[in-house]
């Protein structure tokens, strides 16, 4: 009889599926509300509408994925309860909580594409309040890991749709003269938001560690400690990168090149982000050590 190996790559795929959703539809939030929200005026305020517009269709594509990756693993999950998927759905609050606030977002979204003025606030209840459904529920201890994982997305989301639907944008169709000011005003107006879920990832991340290694010697002793491992590695990078946009490239925006040089930059510690997410999926589909 062979032995069941400890990696299915399919479980793999799935959770970087996950994460990809859950950063795109935070991330478009985390642009919106904190990269725009001097949305300046004249033709300033044209680019920043136009940004919106593009961040709220990242944002769909993320919600859109999380409710594709939520109905497949419905059938799955109402088998291992005995039960079927519409008496699921009725029976257990968190899956009925998951899939009404990715509608919720999948609609705020949708108006916000539109220019609708509720859409935004939708939105954001939507992502937030769907990624800690569990509070709603008195199950604090299992919010570790979504605050972690909402936090990084908040972080990493927000960098993917900064460059995508600012910088890149920016760059792209507005004459050289804007690109340093808006480039500037976006980018300061994101940093305090990227320190700060920086710093709730990194406390998560620890707690969330300890709790599944039980004892330090796991963390090199065990197929989760190594790839753990890889993952901070992988991380650390990413923060130092981070450091090194928000110590030296920000101080210098104001500039065109300046401009292209943080977009350039971002685009690097994005990559990295990227490796991070698959080194997640690859520690969260390993079974974790034994206490």
């Amino acid at each position: 009889m062979q032995a069941e190996p400890l990696l299915q790559t399919s479980d793999v795929v799935k959770e970087f599926i996950g994460f990809v959703a859950l950063f795109l539809g935070a991330g478009a939030i985390g642009f919106r509300y904190f990269a725009l929200r001097a949305r300046g005026t004249g033709a300033d305020r044209a680019f920043y509408d136009d940004a919106a517009r593009r961040a709220a269709a990242i944002g769909v594509i993320g919600v859109a994925l999380g409710l594709l990756m939520a109905w497949t693993e419905l059938p799955g999950l109402a088998t291992r309860r005995h039960t079927t998927v519409g008496g699921l759905i009725a029976s257990d609050p968190a899956t009925m909580m998951q899939l009404g606030f990715l509608v919720l977002a999948f609609i705020g979204y949708v108006l916000a594409i539109v220019r609708a003025g509720v859409g935004w606030p939708l939105a954001a209840i939507g992502v937030v309040a769907g990624a800690l459904r569990l509070a709603f529920l008195g199950q604090w201890s299992r919010l570790i890991n979504p605050v972690h994982s909402l936090a990084a997305g908040f972080w990493i989301g927000t960098l993917f749709v900064l460059v995508v639907a600012g910088l890149s944008a920016l760059l792209a169709n507005e004459p050289r003269p804007r690109w340093g000011p808006i480039a500037s005003d976006m980018v300061n107006n994101f940093s305090p938001l990227a320190l700060t879920m920086g710093g709730i990832v990194v406390a998560f991340g620890l707690i969330t560690a300890w709790r599944h290694l039980h004892v330090l010697s796991n963390l090199w002793s065990t197929p989760y400690g190594d790839a753990l491992i890889v993952k901070l590695l992988l991380a650390a990078t990413v923060f130092g990168l981070g450091a090194w946009n928000w110590r030296r490239q920000r101080p210098t925006l104001g500039s065109e090149e300046a401009s292209v040089s943080i977009r350039r930059s971002s685009i690097v510690e994005l990559t990295i982000a990227t490796l991070v997410l698959v080194a997640t999926a690859i520690v969260v589909s390993l079974p974790a050590p034994k206490a």
